[in-house]
């Protein structure tokens, strides 16, 4: 549903012979002599962005109306009317006809404000036994609930596309790096599974962050309870949360679990911005080690021969904006006395944006990811340096009894000589007598790679044994998804 799709109301109409109080005032008004400042509404009015809290709104009003009934405070009629007319209210909204009125501050507002006009005055019992304040609360953790599981089902989809393609890597293998210097030959396959390995530690955070979402504030009142005989464990059960509140201050304070998303959202990012880099640096001809696909690349409005990694750019781009989503949202919590306070309406905007974001740039990498080429020619062209194997040599000599620190040394000396033009390394390499024609199987195209036998290394082996722990992991995080 678009926010731009819902018109606004001039005023609410006259609902039928039932009276009840206005619907066009402030849930507070009461209170004021006088109507809000068209000004003071503009700026603390959040209907602007709380929209897509309908469903959990509406979620979150059923059980607190049903349990009205339950404890006696509603009718079994008045029960049945309120939510006839929640029904209405999220058809409405799925239909994009909810007409917003001019004092609808909020969505809880809207929606308590719409039940009213469609049941009459027992729409006006909604709000029994509940504020705003806990009422937002369950609201956004039921939203985390959702798109937060949603959110990781999108980084298992993306894991799954790097382990395809490392499958499909075969013994393609790539200088490693460090220091963005070529250090030592290492298997796609591996450099591969080395990002889904990073992110299966994001979908393990996204899990133990919702863990801690999954608690019911329902029932906290303003910050302090209520006097109503309220069923608050009840509440929690029919809403399928794992635990209710244990302090009433603390439930309708509590932003925990969204600066927690926003920081498991921002590492995520950071950890698709390490690939955006390593596609804009491969895709280059320096490099020259993947192919861009054009459904998944930009070209120039002024150079024809262009072909452009956006992708990469804009993922490596929009860590910072996750980051700084991060940053303000701590920043906005550190000073804040108990209980609520105004400033926690500004935990929806980030959250919203920091998901919707991450979400985007794992279908847009993962969809080029999924269709890109790797030239195998230029990455083990690359990876057969003649120093690609300097630490073999020095491996090497360490088995023959020589130590590290000595072995080091000469091998190091061996390279500085060879690239200062005395010599090639292996001829070096041939005529040190401490290494000798014997050590010129090292300098072999793809020897290097092939040494690397040590459990979770860069050789075929230990990279037989990764593939297996990486299914294993996706298996598991698999049931968990389904649960």
């Amino acid at each position: 549903m678009s926010h731009g799709a819902i018109p606004m109301a001039d005023r609410a109409d006259p609902i039928g012979p039932t009276e009840v109080a206005p619907v066009d005032r402030p849930l507070w008004h009461g209170r004021f002599a006088a109507d809000p400042a068209p000004e003071m509404l503009a700026f603390t009015a959040s209907i602007g962005f709380d929209l897509r809290l309908v469903p959990d709104d509406v979620a979150g009003s059923r059980a607190h109306v049903v349990m009205l009934a339950r404890v006696g405070l509603l009718t079994e009629d008045e029960r049945d009317r309120v939510l006839a007319a929640l029904d209405q209210v999220e058809e409405e909204f799925g239909a994009g006809t909810f007409r917003i009125a001019e004092t609808d501050e909020d969505v809880h507002t809207a929606v308590e404000r719409r039940v009213t006009e469609i049941a009459g005055s027992a729409g006006a019992k909604l709000h029994t036994g509940r504020s705003r304040n806990d009422q937002v609360a369950t609201d956004l953790r039921l939203w985390l609930r959702r798109e937060g599981r949603d959110t990781a089902l999108a980084i298992d989809r993306f894991q799954r596309v790097l382990l395809r393609r490392a499958e499909q890597a075969g013994d393609t293998y790539l200088p490693g790096y460090t220091h963005l210097q070529r250090a030592q030959p290492v298997l796609l396959a591996h450099h591969l599974l080395a990002h889904l390995f990073a992110l299966a530690r994001d979908v393990d955070r996204w899990r133990d962050c919702l863990r801690r979402a999954d608690v019911s504030p329902l029932g906290a009142g303003a910050l302090a309870g209520s006097s109503l005989p309220l069923d608050v464990d009840g509440v929690a059960r029919d809403l399928g949360f794992a635990a209710r509140f244990d302090n009433s201050i603390d439930a309708v304070s509590d932003r925990d679990f969204v600066a927690e998303a926003l920081f498991v959202a921002a590492l995520t990012q950071v950890h698709l911005s390490r690939i955006g880099m390593e596609v804009v640096l491969w895709a280059s001809d320096e490099f020259g080690f993947l192919g861009l696909p054009d459904a998944y690349s930009t070209g120039s409005s002024m150079l024809p021969q262009k072909k452009n990694p956006d992708i990469g750019e804009l993922v490596r781009g929009r860590a910072g904006r996750l980051i700084g989503e991060l940053a303000g949202f701590l920043a906005t919590l550190k000073g804040l006395p108990l209980s609520y306070n105004l400033d926690l309406q500004d935990d929806k905007e980030p959250l919203f944006d920091a998901l919707d974001t991450l979400r985007k740039a794992l279908a847009a990498l993962g969809g080029l990811l999924d269709a890109c080429t790797f030239d195998d020619q230029r990455m083990r062209a690359a990876a057969d340096g003649p120093t690609s194997s300097a630490t073999d040599l020095a491996e090497f000599l360490v088995e023959a009894g020589m130590a590290f620190r000595d072995a080091h040394a000469l091998v190091g000396a061996l390279v500085r000589r060879s690239l200062d033009g005395e010599a090639r390394l292996a001829d070096l390499v041939a005529a040190e007598p401490a290494l000798g024609p014997d050590a010129l199987r090292f300098l072999e195209p793809g020897a290097a790679v092939k040494r690397r036998t040590t459990p979770g290394g860069a050789g075929p082996e230990p990279v037989a044994v990764e593939f297996d722990a990486a299914r294993d992991h996706l298996a598991t995080q698999a049931g968990w998804l389904a649960g």
